[in-house]
């Protein structure tokens, strides 16, 4: 959940993750959809449905492997993902680098050439962590003092070169180059996009959903129509903005309410339908632009 995802989002839907999914078990045996229903909200949604497969297949082996090359082995674990298990969980001696770690690794070795491109000279720059004594005493320990360094002292911004442990070993420091690392290639613009969402509500206030294909954007999750689901008299609910990571979104919403839905369509309750923040933001357009409407707006 942390990855591409702020703590402060995370917090209360690990509780409730953990809550619906005590054990591997409990995960390996729920349905993806309702998976991806407790995800709603917390964007890259392959990452749950990558999750419910790692669980499948450990539930499978009936426990973690305790080998790298094994954890590589697992859905959707990667090469940071499979240290951090690693070093956290069996106390392998290696380091997951992060954003945090490779910040200090780029500072301390004064590595200029700019992300990503130099993302492997950094990665191989900060294995050298690793030989320390404490670190093949306690990896885990180890690790996550690094990601706290990089969090708390070697900050993006402003870092606190009086207060780091490593400041006179920094080559950055050294040079007065430290807060100007690690270098970043300019980002490109992002593209845009528009399309158009459909707001259906019934008299009991659910609301029509279909669910998305399970790959490519959004995949196996709610989400409102794209085109106009029966005849009705759509009302314009304006537009909704959204950032995706590698483009942004218009959608213009339209909202139209029936006594009833059609036989077989997929529903929830709008108030508390599972969606991803993109299709809550249309839904709650709508739900607005139909309330004003009731209310002679």
């Amino acid at each position: 959940m942390l990855q591409q995802t702020v703590v402060a989002t995370v917090r209360p839907y690990y509780a409730k993750f953990l809550a619906a999914y005590p054990r591997i078990e409990d995960l390996a045996a729920a349905s993806v959809e309702e998976v991806c229903g407790h995800w709603a909200g917390l964007g890259y949604y392959a990452r749950a449905r990558n999750l419910h497969k790692c669980a499948q297949a450990v539930a499978a082996l009936g426990a973690f492997p305790q080998t790298i090359e094994g954890l590589r082995a697992l859905p959707g674990i990667g090469p940071y993902t499979a240290n951090a298990i690693g070093a956290i969980a069996f106390r392998l001696p290696v380091l997951p680098v992060d954003g945090n770690i490779e910040r200090v690794a780029a500072r301390i070795f004064a590595i200029t050439a700019p992300l990503p491109q130099a993302k492997p000279q950094i990665v191989t720059a900060a294995q050298a962590f690793i030989q320390d004594k404490h670190a093949q005493q306690a990896p885990g320990d180890f690790a996550q003092a690094l990601f706290d360094l990089g969090a708390t002292i070697c900050t993006p911004k402003s870092p606190n070169c009086p207060a780091c442990p490593w400041a006179a070993h920094c080559q950055g420091a050294a040079q007065g180059i430290a807060a100007t690392l690690p270098a970043k290639s300019p980002k490109a613009a992002r593209p845009h996009r528009t399309g158009t969402a459909y707001v259906l509500l019934d008299a009991a206030g659910d609301v029509l959903l279909l669910r998305r294909p399970a790959r490519g954007l959004l995949g196996g999750m709610l989400a409102l129509p794209e085109e106009p689901p029966i005849t009705a008299k759509w009302r314009d609910a304006g537009s909704i903005e959204h950032v995706f990571t590698h483009f942004t979104l218009t959608l213009g919403v339209k909202a139209a309410r029936r006594k009833t839905l059609p036989d077989g369509a997929l529903r929830a309750p709008a108030a508390t339908a599972p969606l991803p923040s993109v299709m809550r933001k249309a839904l709650d357009a709508g739900r607005r632009a139909l309330n004003h409407a009731a209310n002679g707006e």
